[in-house]
């Protein structure tokens, strides 16, 4: 039996229609991914389905006792309310008295106090209210949750970053038990481990679960089913996000070739009946008759909405050098942000800043940009560097103002690539309707204020972009929109993002925390660190007694395990060269060659796993029986990884013998 169903759902603001006569069903156990444009309506409907918020027509029917938790997209708290208050919220009429008691409970611990015996007959009262209620075994339950999300009960909740205000709401939502679970954007404002995290716990939930997020790995992680919004329809993909990207793009490409015979057909019948017909033959009133339905379902058709038009106002070419820190070091008062790190970057470099919240990510892209000075160290700046910043908080967003003066204050023109663009066609580019123009920032939701912002920040000639988690609230659709105009952009690129998809299609090579201020440089995104530090210390400790290049060779000869991988342990350097050598290569080997060396060893241990990994796949009795185009494709992969090592091995062999 279904938890709930949705059924005829009509709900529209003005004239666009969020739901048309749509459809829903959840059943026990589904991990659902709720995903669609931004504006489509994908909250609203949320909100509806928990009470908050009311259909203009059609039947929502819920099983009876079902219990059901919402987390909106920004949870609001109680003022004054401490984190266990506001977890035991979520359980309903009985919070109020653990709340009572909990507190109670404080005053008298504290001792003596003017209300001691007050508070003394207060608990007596609460402990016998609970028992009536069973409350012993729902505070043994708020407590466990508290624990188990790692929450200080006793922390004033407005306090809390946005990370630990998200997980106080969740914890409220799960305190009740709910069988269905509700959770618009539950990932905003988590960092990388927060949302791993989650992915967690939602895949032990033993209820069922509605998410709305633009997460794309997330999703694929924790979805059974994806529901889409669409046009006013929810349609439904069994199976992974990724397995609904290859049957929306089969549907997509059927529905474009369905409107396109529709139309051929709608131009033919207009011709045909603008010569005239005979009204008295049966045959000419039907095909009058199917005149008018066709014009019918053509007025009725609503068109996929349009894309973003992202495009860069490109500024004069910087020099090579960007950035170069020697050394550098930074604190504020006994917490060290940055200790000693040294990295040089190059025009062109795509830079991904990974890290925990409050880790420093900040401070460190404030170091390389010049605008906050080192404790120690060096940093060099390169020339004819034009900055582009976007404020992940938006404070460049004036919340009165309208939009087109956000874009183009005192203007009607846009200045764009040597070219005047009216502000109202250019906001079009990013699909504000002209009616929007005049409306003001406070009324766009957070996704739209994103794009207001990328729009502002487009306009403007640079060559050095700084985008300071740039994918909150955009829709999967802009998201990949925006990956490929940053894999297109010859300038310079600084990403913070927790978004592991994004990091690892767009980013060249990371900078990540690893604790206690240091920072370490990686090639590739996301998944490449996370492979490389899996591999490193496989790499040190087989090499501790030998030359690097000689170790690899004899591990590539042998017939024993392999030598990279089997500690997962994060050193702070790659394979450490002879100690004879170092004051040569600090002599004879240029800073690029010198970062180069120190990377080889990590790329070749990454390179020899993927290698094992492919032979691994080749092993399997039914490899052979699948697609044909498969078995070529893994064949093509192992081809290059191997061509891939041995370039890289050359390459070794010759700056080790630079060095020496």
């Amino acid at each position: 039996m279904p938890l709930l169903t949705l059924d005829r759902a009509c709900l529209a603001f003005g004239h666009v229609a969020l739901l048309d006569h749509t459809a829903l069903q959840i059943d026990a156990g589904e991990r659902i991914g709720l995903i669609g444009r931004n504006g489509s309506g994908k909250s609203s409907l949320l909100k509806a389905l928990c009470g908050k918020g009311a259909l203009d027509d059609g039947v929502l029917w819920v099983e009876t006792g079902l219990k059901l938790s919402y987390v909106p997209q920004e949870p609001e708290f109680a003022a004054g309310s401490s984190v266990f208050d506001a977890v035991t919220e979520g359980l309903g009429e009985v919070s109020r008295l653990l709340t009572d008691y909990h507190h109670a409970v404080v005053r008298v611990g504290a001792g003596d106090t003017p209300s001691y015996d007050a508070d003394m007959e207060m608990l007596h009262d609460l402990q016998e209210q609970l028992e009536a209620k069973d409350g012993w075994r729902l505070t043994q339950r708020v407590e466990q949750m508290l624990a188990r999300l790692n929450l200080n009960g006793e922390v004033d909740v407005a306090t809390l970053s946005g990370g630990n205000k998200k997980r106080v709401a969740l914890a409220q939502a799960l305190v009740a038990a709910p069988d269905l679970l509700l959770l618009d954007e539950p990932t905003n404002h988590l960092d990388v481990d927060g949302i791993v995290w989650l992915e967690e716990l939602l895949k032990n939930h033993p209820g069922a679960a509605m998410l709305i997020t633009h997460d794309r790995t997330f999703l694929d992680a924790v979805s059974t089913r994806i529901v889409e919004l669409d046009r006013g329809e929810l349609r439904s993909y069994p199976g992974s996000f990724f397995a609904y990207q290859e049957r929306k793009e089969f549907q997509l490409n059927e529905e474009a070739l369905a409107n396109a015979r529709a139309d051929k057909l709608l131009a033919q019948e207009e011709i045909w009946i603008r010569k005239g017909v005979e009204a008295r033959r049966t045959r000419a009133v039907g095909r009058i008759k199917r005149l008018e339905a066709l014009r019918s379902a053509r007025v009725a058709r609503r068109e996929q909405l349009g894309k973003v038009d992202f495009r860069l106002a490109r500024g004069d070419e910087s020099g090579k050098l960007v950035a170069e820190l020697e050394n550098v070091s930074k604190s504020f008062g006994e917490r060290r942000i940055v200790s000693h790190i040294s990295c040089r970057i190059q025009r062109g470099d795509k830079i991904g800043l990974i890290g925990p919240n409050g880790c420093g990510k900040t401070t460190l892209l404030r170091l390389i940009l010049g605008e906050l000075e080192a404790d120690a160290g060096e940093v060099r700046l390169g020339t004819k560097l034009e900055v582009a910043y976007f404020d992940q908080f938006r404070t460049q967003l004036d919340p009165e103002a309208t939009l087109a003066e956000v874009i183009s204050p005192g203007s009607e023109y846009v200045e764009f690539r040597g070219a005047r663009q009216h502000v109202i066609g250019y906001l079009g580019d990013f699909l504000f309707a002209p009616e929007r123009a005049r409306s003001p920032v406070k009324s766009l939701s957070g996704g739209e204020r994103n794009r207001l912002l990328l729009a502002r920040l487009f306009a403007k000639p640079a060559n050095l972009l700084v985008l300071d988690e740039p994918t909150n609230d955009l829709d999967i659709e802009t998201l990949e929109l925006l990956e490929a105009l940053l894999q297109d952009y010859p300038g310079t690129v600084f990403l913070v993002s927790h978004d592991r998809a994004f990091l690892d299609n767009v980013v060249t090579q990371s900078i990540v925390s690893e604790g206690q201020g240091r920072w370490k440089e990686y090639v590739g995104g996301y998944a490449d660190w996370v492979r490389q530090r899996v591999t490193v210390s496989g790499v040190a400790s087989a090499t501790a007694a030998k030359s690097p290049v000689d170790a690899v060779k004899e591990s590539r000869l042998s017939t024993a395990e392999p030598l990279y991988g089997r500690e997962a342990v994060l050193h702070e350097t790659p394979v450490p060269p002879p100690l004879a050598n170092k004051t040569a290569q600090k002599t004879k080997l240029s800073f690029k060659e010198q970062r180069e060396l120190d990377q080889l060893p990590e790329k070749i241990a990454a390179l020899e796993v993927e290698q094992k990994a492919l032979h691994a796949r080749f092993s399997e009795p039914a490899f052979f029986q699948g697609q044909s185009e498969a078995v070529r494709t893994v064949q093509t992969r192992l081809a290059a990884v191997e061509r891939e090592i041995e370039t890289a091995m050359s390459r070794w062999e010759a700056l080790e013998a630079k060095s020496t």
